[in-house]
């Protein structure tokens, strides 16, 4: 059963293993995320997700240590990435950036997969969101939001939506090694100090 997280006292715990502290350097683990063509409102409602479509998908691999940027028309070449990964990390995959994927095409069973909204959900009951665990964990915010990025589509300009994509993975990948190394994370909430929810990673 995991333990009920409790307000951070300021003080950062450290792996007693330092093997455990270590990026997965050279492995093919991958932070991924993408954004959407439309609203929820657009495409039809909540259960609408795999009507969304992709505008843009990025992707941050361990293997090579570098972010790959992918369009709609390699929506395909992104799949087949995923679906060969050792581990893909991100925020709302599982509910979220799968489906818009599996608009295009049925890919199976999901890869191996560490979504770390479901693991925060499931010890906090409720669900957070990514700038509320970055700004508390790493002190940085998001450089934009999902609003932004469908203007910018309907702008055509696809370039500032890769630019926000690789940011918003550029902090879950941070966020993902600060958990592995000191084994929590810190979310904030309206008043008082931030949460600290343990982790094992």
């Amino acid at each position: 059963m995991a333990k009920k997280p409790t307000p951070w006292n300021g003080q950062l715990g450290l792996f007693e293993e330092p093997w455990l502290r270590e990026a997965p350097t050279g492995r093919a683990v991958l932070v991924f995320d993408l954004e959407t063509q439309k609203s929820f409102e657009e495409a039809g409602g909540r259960h609408a997700t795999r009507q969304l479509g992709m505008s843009v998908g990025v992707v941050y691999s361990f293997a090579d240590d570098a972010f790959h940027v992918f369009y709609e028309t390699e929506v395909d070449k992104l799949i087949a990435l995923l679906t060969t990964a050792e581990l893909v990390v991100g925020f709302n995959l599982l509910s979220f950036d799968y489906e818009v994927l599996r608009g295009y095409r049925d890919f199976g069973p999901d890869p191996p997969t560490l979504d770390i909204m479901v693991d925060l959900q499931q010890k906090l009951s409720f669900r957070p969101k990514l700038d509320s665990v970055v700004q508390a964990t790493l002190g940085a915010g998001k450089s934009a939001d999902g609003l932004a990025a469908l203007r910018w589509f309907k702008e055509g300009r696809l370039d500032l939506i890769a630019q926000y994509c690789k940011e918003d993975v550029r902090l879950t990948k941070e966020l993902y090694l600060f958990g592995k190394r000191h084994h929590h994370v810190l979310v904030s909430r309206a008043s008082g100090q931030p949460i600290k929810v343990e982790v094992d990673w």
